[in-house]
């Protein structure tokens, strides 16, 4: 190693080990200092007064909305609520049913000095469904209901509060232009087709990123302006903690820039082929598949089919969980309608998508099929490690090759990977994969 990387390599150590309060720049009271609420009357006329958008998908405004609700005592028990049916969202199995009949017990009784009179109504389908099955979305009508309630006068009076003039200056402060100079840049982390992706710092606040440089004279080159647009689009609408976000994008004279979530934990072909063994424990392809079926259905759910699912792209953070990368082949799916296209990498392509058949998301379920073989054998369901076949031959083999499963596969793993994959052709509901990892 070179003396340049080797002080790169020790700068992007210490900018990470003192990030947060530690890693930002000495003006950043200045830098986030609010202006003043007579210099936001032009942006309050703007702001779509939607209460899903401002008081439960931005963070910021679902907090200030929290705060305003806490000072009235009237709506005490509605935040009680709603935080209590947010734990239970996220918590372990094992926990569930208990938490679930104390929520009952507290908010959802009459006699109880927390009720929320809204709810109580539910009462009894919640508990019948606590015992039928405590792991399905017991409370999803109650939450609903309070939402509903919580969208009317107390969302209206909020945006006559000092809590809302707070949201409209943090909106204003948060369009200030970004630039290149917002960050400090550290070191180069990769390269990709079209540029280049380093690791770089906010001067305001020392959150560490990763930012994705796309070389302008690149992209006019291979005539990629609709793909770099298309991943922009794309990540704008993303909001999972198992995709990677999309933090700021701006331009620079030679080149477009995406600041993405840093991921430093490497990819999950690195884990799979060089930390040992080949191949993983079966916790961790357990785990690991959960959260790749999220990030699936997260993106799903916004009708965007991700078609370039393998392990390159499937990078760790570190505490170990991972995210979904590079959505620059993905397509958004318009009005139900089906795509077509022969995109991605042909060691994991449908074979809907090699015979340009129309498709939906099924590629994207063929994909994690091929991923969860490949972290339980440690090479591809077809291919040996490091062959390289032919495309003409390696079509033949994912059109009609029988795949083999070793010993290392238990029972529950080979039903999964043939339910996802390797019938022919995919018609796959994620949903009951979920449930079964």
């Amino acid at each position: 190693m070179d003396i340049d990387n080797m002080v790169q390599n020790s700068a992007l150590v210490r900018a990470r080990e003192g990030g947060g309060s530690k890693g930002r720049s000495w003006k950043w009271r200045n830098m986030l200092r609010f202006p003043h609420i007579s210099e936001c009357r032009d942006l309050v006329k703007t702001i779509v007064r939607d209460y899903d958008d401002l008081c439960v998908k931005q963070p910021i405004g679902k907090k200030l909305f929290q705060l305003y609700c806490l000072n009235r005592p009237e709506l005490h028990n509605h935040m009680g609520l709603l935080e209590a049916l947010e734990t239970f969202e996220t918590m372990a199995d094992e926990g569930r049913k208990s938490f679930g009949l104390s929520i009952i017990e507290r908010f959802m009784t009459i006699q109880s000095s927390q009720c929320v009179p809204s709810v109580t109504k539910y009462e009894q389908s919640c508990r019948k469904s606590l015992e039928r099955d405590h792991c399905e979305d017991v409370f999803h009508k109650c939450t609903e209901v309070l939402h509903e309630y919580l969208s009317q006068e107390p969302f209206t009076q909020y945006q006559f509060s000092m809590y809302f003039d707070r949201f409209v200056q943090w909106k204003k402060l948060e369009r200030q232009p970004i630039t290149k100079y917002t960050f400090r840049e550290y070191r180069l982390l990769g390269k990709g087709g079209f540029g280049e992706v380093w690791a770089c710092q906010t001067r305001a606040t020392g959150m560490m990123y990763a930012c994705k440089k796309l070389e302008k004279t690149h992209v006019k080159k291979w005539q990629g302006e609709h793909m770099a647009l298309n991943e922009k689009e794309l990540l704008e609408e993303v909001d999972s903690r198992f995709v990677v976000n999309l933090a700021y994008a701006y331009e620079t004279k030679h080149a477009l820039c995406m600041v993405l979530t840093m991921m430093s934990g490497g990819d999950l072909r690195f884990h799979i082929r060089h930390l040992g063994k080949p191949g993983l424990e079966m916790d961790r392809v357990y785990f690991y598949a959960a959260e790749v079926c999220c990030g699936l259905i997260h993106l799903h759910q916004k009708s965007i089919v991700y078609r370039d699912l393998k392990p390159e792209n499937i990078l760790l953070d570190d505490h170990g969980h991972i995210r979904i990368s590079d959505l620059g082949l993905a397509v958004k799916l318009q009005d139900g309608c089906l795509v077509q296209g022969r995109v991605g990498t042909l060691y994991y392509m449908a074979p809907e998508v090699i015979s340009k058949e129309e498709y939906d998301t099924s590629p994207d379920w063929w994909g994690l099929g091929c991923l969860i073989y490949e972290m339980i054998e440690g090479q591809s369901p077809f291919r040996a490690r490091d062959e390289r076949p032919k495309s003409s031959e390696m079509e033949k083999r994912i059109k009609f090759k029988t795949v083999e499963y070793s010993d290392r596969f238990s029972k529950e793993a080979r039903d999964i990977c043939s339910g996802v994959s390797f019938t022919g052709q995919t018609s796959f509901n994620g949903l009951s994969l979920q449930q079964t990892l």
